[in-house]
């Protein structure tokens, strides 16, 4: 393998395998509505943990996408965070591994399950402001959390099996937009290119995450791009999911991965937002940069955050409020806000698709 791990992560991930490699009984989560790459790395340590003949399980807090599914070897391992079985195996675990996020309020239900166990932070993004506390192996540099993780496999020698190496392709490959997006840097292609070598399929995975989609999510996108709109001169652009729709259609969250690009493809916009109206009278908010707007402090106004081009929160209120306030917000991190409208509203009859 012609491959280094770079010399900032190397003391945090020999500390970490060390806690892997002492520890009998292993809890892995991730955030609130996993994506590809939580659950590649769960795939992945779930399959090391396993191999090294340790006790192992997922638990998170919210289900575990069915689209990610096909990456776990043992299924059986996957527990629904409001189960007893859950709440057994988190009280019986002497080490919890929580991949890409390092926020109390990121793991949800989980925090109060988890209390007293001690933790390892496998994460790339930015600190936020509750932290949780544990050895951590963070990096906001890196792409994915599997890139991090896959410096945990280099440092233990392996062992390569296809649920690791599908798992932290799938990790990367979801995290950079399949290799567009500005975090694709050389060295994350280094890290897909030993995968590749170690047998990851390009093209299986990317027909299995990306290539394969059922009816009802094109139905859902009919209806939410009914809402497609812009603002401050087109420099930003949304769409808002109903929950009327997404009721009707039977859609699960898996439908939604991705929707948020299609705001982001608008000619101009600097910043893209997915409205989700919830069941609770929430709304789930998506921000996505296409360059210099910085919408990890966009969240941040709104108890979220993320990364300085893809985050996200979740706010109380009417939709059209919420919109409202979000796109007058959104003027303070456009490139040249002082240039930018102050109105919230589209703009103009070529705004509204």
């Amino acid at each position: 393998m012609n491959y280094e791990i770079p010399e900032s992560r190397r003391g945090p991930v020999k500390a970490v395998l060390e806690a892997l490699e002492g520890a009998t009984s292993v809890v892995l989560t991730t955030h609130l509505n996993a994506d590809g790459d939580g659950t590649g790395c769960q795939a992945a340590l779930l399959s090391y943990l396993s191999e090294a003949g340790k006790e192992a399980w997922i638990v998170n807090p919210t289900p575990f996408p069915d689209q990610y599914r096909f990456l776990i070897h043992d299924p059986s391992r996957i527990l629904s965070a409001g189960s007893e079985a859950a709440l057994r195996r988190c009280q019986a675990a002497d080490l919890c591994v929580v991949v890409d996020t390092g926020e109390v309020t990121r793991i949800g239900r989980l925090n109060p399950m988890l209390e007293g166990i001690p933790k390892v932070v496998i994460d790339h993004h930015p600190p936020g402001d509750r932290p949780i506390e544990g050895l951590a192996l963070r990096d906001d540099g890196a792409a994915a959390a599997g890139e991090l993780v896959f410096d945990l496999m280099v440092e233990a020698g392996g062992p390569w099996t296809q649920a690791v190496v599908w798992g932290l392709y799938t990790a990367i490959l979801t995290d950079t937009g399949s290799f567009r997006f500005s975090n694709a840097t050389p060295g994350v292609h280094r890290v897909a290119a030993e995968l590749i070598a170690l047998g990851a399929s390009p093209d299986e995975l990317y027909r299995r995450i990306y290539g394969s989609h059922p009816l009802r999510r094109f139905r859902l996108l009919r209806r939410a791009l009914e809402t497609l709109a812009t603002a401050h001169d087109g420099q930003v652009a949304w769409m808002i999911v109903p929950r009327n729709a997404y009721r009707e259609l039977g859609c699960t969250p898996d439908d939604l991965e991705g929707m948020v690009d299609v705001p982001r493809e608008v000619k101009g916009a600097e910043v893209a937002i997915l409205f989700r109206e919830m069941e609770d009278g929430s709304v789930k908010i998506s921000f996505r940069s296409n360059g210099q707007a910085d919408v990890n402090q966009l969240a941040r106004q709104f108890d979220g955050g993320g990364h300085v081009r893809a985050s996200g929160a979740l706010v109380q209120g009417e939709v059209d409020e919420v919109v409202q306030n979000v796109v007058q917000a959104t003027a303070g991190v456009l490139p040249d806000a002082s240039d930018a409208s102050a109105e919230g509203e589209p703009q103009g009859q070529e705004a509204r698709i």
